[in-house]
């Protein structure tokens, strides 16, 4: 399995933002799509971002369109989620996840490898 490598979780007021990163070893991200998933306390994980990386083609969830970026570093084989306007319901645990499908990545059955999770707390 892939073994992914997440940092950038932390405490943020609402409004602020904050950066993701997912970095995995070797070159994992070079065939694949690359997904951020996020999950709240009593609640389903649910899709958040995903991008491709031999296109670079992304994805975003309607609760997050306007206000979250995802984009890739191929040379560090990082994928970072860029969050801004942070909302209190914006508190999860945020995933990393790579697929090997290029076609269904909002699909959460397709993703095979996850990270450990980093923790997003928004204050009011």
């Amino acid at each position: 399995q892939v073994q992914l490598v997440e940092s950038g979780g932390g405490l943020v007021q609402a409004g602020g933002s904050l950066r993701l990163s997912c970095a995995a070893s070797g070159r994992a991200f070079s065939r694949y799509t690359i997904g951020w998933f996020r999950q709240a306390p009593g609640k389903d994980r649910e899709y958040v971002a995903a991008i491709t990386w031999s296109t670079g083609n992304t994805y975003y969830a309607e609760s997050v369109k306007a206000r979250f970026t995802i984009s890739r570093n191929n040379a560090k084989n990082t994928v970072y989620l860029q969050m801004n306007s942070l909302k209190p319901e914006g508190t999860a645990v945020y995933y990393c996840a790579v697929s090997t499908d290029v076609i269904a990545v909002r699909a959460e059955q397709r993703y095979n490898s996850w990270g450990q999770g980093t923790q997003v707390t928004v204050s009011s």
